[in-house]
């Protein structure tokens, strides 16, 4: 299956910055895997609208469609303005925000509802690694916060290991082919065999100088990317190396 690179910009970028995001896409124009990219709310349809060869995407969203709940934006309101897929549970929402599984869950089933792509983080802290809880931990994330009806077109899995994410830390090749392995097989067991088309992502200070081994590794299907996904050509990179890794 082709490979799907998402940046997450997270709480950075401004509008100066869709130039960036109009220099990729006009990179993408040819190339043979997807690329999506999820800026902070107030950019996303200045970026939809400049974008022709990626998709972009938002970086959380609410349960409910709409409501008294100040601050908050629903997934339906985010495909209105051009978001395609959106991102849930992603660590840092779990730990600042205290999302739990089920709440993960909830978010997730909402991206359905509104007709988007969910791609739901799961991943272990360094402490759960280092008493070799990771699978564990990952099991549990999974049957808690993946929604009952999931396909290649409504969900992508993104395995970020916490302790990797914005350190330039990153897991061995068998650390990461051993985790992704893993989901692979619990979303088979779970889901019946179209599950085996459901994408999983490695995110975890992904560069250009190592997507390459990473994207080698059986069962990573593309890369959940951070601070690489700020610079244009640092992020082309990574594209460049999923493209060529099909």
């Amino acid at each position: 299956m082709s490979k799907l690179v998402a940046g997450n910009w997270k709480m950075f970028g401004n509008k100066a910055m869709i130039a960036d995001i109009k220099k990729i896409d006009q990179y993408c124009k040819e190339k043979t895997c997807e690329v999506a990219i999820c800026p902070p709310f107030p950019l996303i349809s200045a970026a939809h609208e400049q974008t022709k060869n990626i998709k972009i995407g938002a970086q959380n969203c609410h349960i409910n469609i709409n409501g008294a709940h100040t601050g908050e934006v629903s997934a339906e309101m985010l495909i209105e303005v051009g978001a395609q897929l959106i991102l849930v549970g992603h660590s840092e929402r779990r730990q600042d925000n205290y999302e739990t599984n089920d709440i993960v869950k909830l978010k997730s089933e909402a991206v359905h509802r509104a007709g988007a792509t969910a791609v739901v983080c799961i991943g272990e802290t360094l402490e759960e690694r280092t008493a070799d809880k990771t699978l564990s931990v990952l099991q549990e994330q999974m049957l808690k916060s993946l929604p009952k009806n999931i396909t290649p077109i409504n969900t992508v899995v993104a395995y970020e290991p916490v302790w990797a994410i914005g350190t330039g830390l990153v897991p061995e090749t068998d650390q990461i082919r051993s985790a992704h392995a893993f989901i692979r097989g619990f979303l088979a067991s779970t889901y019946g065999a179209e599950a085996h088309s459901v994408k999983i992502l490695y995110g975890g200070s992904v560069k250009g100088s190592n997507a390459k081994e990473i994207f080698s590794i059986s069962n990573v299907n593309g890369a959940l990317v951070g601070g690489a996904s700020l610079k244009s050509d640092d992020f082309i990179e990574i594209i460049k190396a999923a493209s060529n890794s099909i």
